[in-house]
């Protein structure tokens, strides 16, 4: 019980990160609106974090051995490149609000896959249950316009690989934790999803240096680099690590309900009712999924 009493502000710290990413939706939407390609925004970030937590941590490059070493790769590749190239090409197709609602899941997926190969992680059916009434929100969002091919859709479906991508790199990224210290998986994660995504935006067209150096671009670009890359994930790796993957990732549902103020805020998008009520029950899971993961403690 005094446990649970002294992690509350591990929770709030949650809540701020989340802030942050809730955030970076719109700022990603911007650099694609000035021109920047899905996977240049992934690989400027990435890199830039990495050399920034590199400065931070003095330098510092060690060898894991082969298999944590592997392991940090996939978490570079799930929760690095795949997770953000995915969600960057999405923003392109189709509405911020549409994405950021159907990023929302995967605290859902992050359950299943929890139960399935984590054994210290608490699942039960209510969990699974509550959940689902975040995921009928997403739903709600996405099929609005019944299943018409399109940009919107694929969109979507970009939207929905992406957090699966993000459950993965959550189950493995407890599978390196208690090994090696926060920042030196945080720095793992940033190197291996550069290297991923390298591949991929050589074989693009590329940005100008002059579109780069503009300075709402490079303001953007820092936000995103330095704040929700390289401090909020070293802050969401030790999170997860207190408080648990599903726990932890249950605030991700606030997402889209900051991601979406911003956005009108911001970019002026209009919020219909759909989004409204997709937000809502949104909203509805993550208190019914927390209150239930808690009383599994």
């Amino acid at each position: 019980m005094s446990e649970e009493k002294n992690s509350w502000w591990f929770h709030v710290i949650a809540i701020l990160v989340i802030v942050a990413w809730g955030a970076s939706f719109p700022c990603t939407r911007l650099l694609l609106d000035a021109g920047i390609t899905p996977t240049e925004i992934f690989v400027y970030r990435s890199a830039i974090a990495y050399i920034g937590l590199l400065i931070f941590s003095k330098f510092k490059i060690d060898f894991w051995g082969w298999r944590d070493e592997l392991l940090a790769f996939l978490c570079g590749l799930t929760g690095g490149a795949m997770y953000f190239v995915l969600q960057n090409i999405a923003l392109k197709l189709t509405l911020l609000s549409d994405v950021v609602i159907v990023i929302a899941i995967n605290p859902l997926l992050t359950t299943i896959l929890a139960a399935l190969f984590l054994k210290d992680e608490h699942f039960s059916l209510k969990i699974l249950l509550s959940s689902m009434v975040a995921f009928t929100g997403v739903a709600v969002v996405t099929l609005r316009d019944g299943l018409v091919w399109g940009d919107g859709l694929l969109g979507n479906v970009l939207a929905f690989l992406a957090a699966l991508s993000w459950a993965v790199y959550c189950i493995i990224l407890k599978r390196v934790q208690g090994r090696h210290s926060t920042l030196a998986i945080t720095r793992k994660v940033m190197i291996y999803g550069t290297i991923c995504a390298l591949p991929v935006m050589f074989s693009e067209p590329m940005s100008s240096l002059s579109t780069l150096l503009r300075s709402d671009v490079l303001a953007n670009m820092l936000f995103l680099a330095l704040i929700c890359s390289m401090a909020a994930f070293l802050i969401w790796n030790f999170v997860i690590k207190k408080i648990g993957a599903i726990r932890s990732s249950n605030y991700l549902y606030l997402d889209p309900v900051i991601s979406i103020i911003i956005g009108v805020i911001v970019l002026h998008e209009r919020v219909g009712i759909v989004a409204i009520v997709g937000c809502t029950l949104v909203l509805l899971g993550v208190i019914m999924v927390e209150k239930t993961s808690r009383n599994h403690k």
